[in-house]
């Protein structure tokens, strides 16, 4: 951003205060940091140089960019690359699960509203399941289809179960009253936090712009307003830095739709991270990634809860899924001719989700039955709960694993024939059909990597 602009500058001090602004747009000036979110459910076999991000323990803020796409790691969901300051939702998650949720005494749901592409998501999946295990269900929606499709692969290579994919207006959720305890909404805002990321960002920059933004955001939070919970909280987030889009918003909601403002502890709040009165932001130059804001806002107002239990959906099976696929209980579901598991534990709020939402994605989907033949699905060898003796597996270096995700027709010498799980350093991949002399590769195209991978 032009150092400049007086309106950007303006803003600018009223969210930052005036002698943080020459330090904040310096640092615009300077490349944008690179960080990873290691998945604690998967095996961590990359070894990166860094430094730990300090509010999450399963960050880490790297010295340079790697070539992430000739990593197998990556495509195995063993990571996934998020901006440092993007992972302070997720911390407040945290911290709203210990304090506020800790004996729900029943599945805990969350929303994610503005999913894609997925990386609080993949965050929030992995805080849930180390906070309540398998009792939660977390809802990923994306309004825009292209987005949502890219948000489904992204949280099937990240492999937990739980997570189920959308693609819904915000307003088809005011009919499921009160069904979420938590809404995380990171909502499209005027972009200023993402400027060094995005110079399309900086172009469309405009203070009338940013008036534009702020109503679209409040039309969103009240249409959605009605699916969360009494005493629910929602875990809003911009990644901008203005007090029209951040702080009034906050305010708007509480004084308008019903909710009380929660604050941090002061010893809860990181070093760099700014409180602003409703909520709190991060700047570049006080911390090393992008510019993020988040407030957190718990219901007051009164809503009639959906009883789950009592409206959910049945789905006749197209079949029983083979024996010995999961380590967990899990239900059959058959949609759209793929065989899916969706854990047992979960299995009737996944089943009211259907009848209410466009669910992309849920459960693992395992395969399709074509005949007497089951194919497996690529998403079933990603999944954290695939059962250790499912497969045989095959252990490849990495260049065998990079043509693999190349798509590239794969030959193992004396390996048994049929489905075989390809693994690397004991990560799996993705499965192969050993015919002999040969292996057909049912690594999906849409996923295969497109650079060249050299020799």
């Amino acid at each position: 951003m032009d150092s400049g602009n007086e309106d950007f500058r303006k803003m600018l001090a009223e969210a930052a205060g005036s002698d943080r602004v020459d330090r904040i747009l310096a640092a615009l000036e300077q490349p944008a940091s690179v960080s990873i979110r290691s998945n604690p459910f998967k095996k961590q076999a990359s070894a990166f140089d860094g430094e730990p991000v300090p509010w999450n323990r399963h960050g880490m803020i790297l010295g340079d960019r790697p070539m992430f796409t000739l990593d197998p790691f990556l495509h195995a969901g063993c990571y996934y690359v998020q901006d440092s300051s993007s992972m302070f939702p997720g911390y407040v998650l945290r911290f709203c699960l210990e304090n506020m949720f800790r004996n729900m005494g029943r599945t805990i749901r969350v929303l994610d509203l503005c999913a894609a592409p997925g990386g609080k998501t993949t965050d929030a999946a992995a805080s849930l399941r180390e906070f309540a295990g398998g009792g939660f269900v977390l809802v990923s929606n994306e309004v825009m289809r292209q987005r949502a499709s890219v948000l489904a692969d992204n949280v099937a290579i990240w492999g937990d179960p739980n997570v189920a994919v959308t693609s819904s207006d915000p307003s088809c959720f005011s009919s499921l009253n009160g069904v979420f305890d938590v809404i995380l909404a990171d909502v499209p805002c005027s972009g200023e936090g993402m400027f060094r990321k995005d110079r399309k960002a900086v172009e469309q920059w405009s203070a009338g712009n940013v008036e534009l933004c702020a109503a679209r955001q409040r039309r969103i939070l009240a249409d959605v307003w009605p699916a969360l919970a009494e005493d629910g909280v929602l875990i809003y987030s911009t990644c901008t830095f203005n007090r029209y889009e951040n702080d009034g918003n906050a305010g708007w909601v509480a004084d308008t739709l019903g909710a009380d403002i929660v604050h941090l502890p002061d010893t809860g709040i990181p070093e760099g991270v700014l409180p602003t009165g409703n909520g709190y932001s991060l700047f570049p130059g006080f911390v090393p990634g992008e510019g993020q804001y988040c407030a957190i806002l718990r219901k007051t107002s009164a809503e009639r809860n959906t009883d789950i239990g009592k409206d959910t959906v049945k789905r006749k099976s197209a079949g029983q899924l083979p024996d010995g696929l999961f380590s967990i209980p899990v239900r059959a579901v058959e949609r759209n001719g793929v065989l899916k598991a969706v854990p047992e534990a979960i299995a009737d709020d996944v089943m009211f989700l259907e009848k209410h939402l466009r669910v992309i994605s849920s459960g693992c989907a395992a395969g399709t039955l074509k005949g007497k033949d089951f194919v497996l699905s690529a998403d079933l060898a990603l999944d954290i709960f695939l059962a250790e003796g499912a497969f045989p597996r095959v252990e490849v270096d990495r260049r065998t694993a990079l043509s693999f995700l190349h798509r590239e027709t794969v030959v193992l010498p004396g390996a048994e024939k049929g489905f075989l799980l390809i693994c690397h350093e004991g990560v799996p991949l993705g499965f192969v059909k050993n015919l002999g002399g040969r292996c057909n590769n049912l690594h999906p195209q849409e996923r295969r990597i497109r650079m060249d991978i050299g020799k």
